[in-house]
């Protein structure tokens, strides 16, 4: 993926992982359009950027999805590079029956609302020069944390998606998956300042390194994601879930 010069959509723009690469991706050049429920998280991460322009998407609906396809394509006729950033992660008790709104919800947001937003710009993308698709997923698509079952499932979901997408659009369409380890943001209550999370200023700087090579590597990985990530293929699954299982 070329570092400057795009026209990038980032989902989940209001806050977190998505407003620091907002804001890194606009130093370097871009144009970047964020894209969230709440205007008023969107209008403080366009605050002082003249290239970040906020627009209004809930990724859990279909018709705002459509709706929104249509809005931003008049809008930034240019766009090329789609941030599937958006997501939301509860934490559950699934040894009894219990209330699925939470896990509706989080399968709603994290999986069919990537699915979706992408299917809607795909033939947009396909005819654009550099195009890209980057989904964010989590170490937790590797080696599940029990309390967050759904969260986990539908970040190991989008890993295998993102891997049909880059099968089946190569030459394309470049499909990059971002793989953030545990990092400090408010995805859950207490995340920004909870120990041995990745600071998220360090997780925006490894990452942004790995878009300046000459050729982004498919999956973009911190070293602090790796324990999970390799856990499989290094024989050390059961060991890694031992160690997710106690949060």
């Amino acid at each position: 993926m070329k570092i400057s010069g795009n026209t990038i959509l980032i989902t989940g723009g209001g806050s977190g992982i998505g407003r620091e690469l907002a804001h890194r991706w606009h130093d370097l050049g871009n144009t970047v359009i964020v894209a969230g429920r709440t205007e008023s998280a969107l209008a403080e991460t366009a605050a002082g950027h003249a290239n970040i322009h906020p627009m209004v998407l809930d990724v859990a609906d279909t018709a705002d999805i459509a709706r929104f396809a249509k809005a931003v394509l008049a809008a930034h006729p240019g766009l090329n590079v789609l941030v599937n950033n958006a997501g939301i992660m509860r934490f559950e008790d699934i040894t009894g029956a219990r209330d699925l709104d939470d896990m509706e919800a989080t399968i709603a947001i994290n999986l069919l609302g990537p699915i979706r937003l992408t299917d809607a710009l795909i033939d947009h993308l396909k005819a654009q020069d550099d195009a890209a698709v980057v989904n964010v997923t989590s170490g937790l698509a590797f080696v599940p944390m029990p309390r967050t079952a759904t969260y986990s499932a539908t970040k190991a979901a989008m890993h295998s998606y993102t891997v049909s997408l880059r099968a089946k659009l190569e030459g394309k369409v470049e499909i990059i998956e971002i793989a953030p380890p545990a990092v400090q943001t408010e995805l859950t209550p207490g995340q920004s300042t909870r120990e041995g999370y990745m600071p998220l200023g360090q997780f925006i700087d490894e990452t942004m390194q790995s878009f300046e090579w000459e050729e982004t590597p498919a999956e973009v990985l911190t070293d602090n994601v790796l324990f999970l990530r390799n856990a499989e293929a290094e024989g050390r699954f059961d060991e890694a879930l031992e160690m997710t299982k106690q949060f």
